[in-house]
């Protein structure tokens, strides 16, 4: 049995194989190729359609939606050099944290680095 880990890690190792391919015949050779503003670009653009879905409620839209903005967001990932496991790592960092507890600890970190 695929697990999402599974899923994702098959996703990036597909996305880094196509990143160095042919921008006439790979869409992601094409993302890579236009560089770092048009892949954060389409992110954006993804986000926004994500928001759309969910405004208009339609379940299936919203998964295709989302779907697109993981894969977007995974291109984002490598050209940065990160990977899925990166994410994961810190979404188990936070787990068991409360969101408040989570979001007042970099209030604090952030007053810290800026000497506030």
């Amino acid at each position: 049995m695929s697990t999402s880990n599974d899923t994702l890690q098959r996703l990036a190792e597909v996305i880094a194989t196509r990143r160095q391919g042919d921008p006439d015949k790979s869409y992601v050779a094409r993302l890579f190729h236009k560089g770092t503003d048009a892949i954060l670009k389409k992110v954006g653009e993804e986000a926004t359609e994500t928001v759309m879905a969910c405004k208009d409620g339609n379940t299936q839209k919203i998964v295709y939606e989302v779907a697109d903005l993981w894969f977007h967001s995974m291109i984002a990932l490598a050209q940065f050099g990160l990977s899925p496991a990166d994410v994961l790592q810190e979404l188990e960092r936070r787990e068991g944290l409360s969101g408040l507890e989570e979001f007042a600890a970099r209030k604090a970190q952030q007053r810290e680095r800026t000497g506030e």
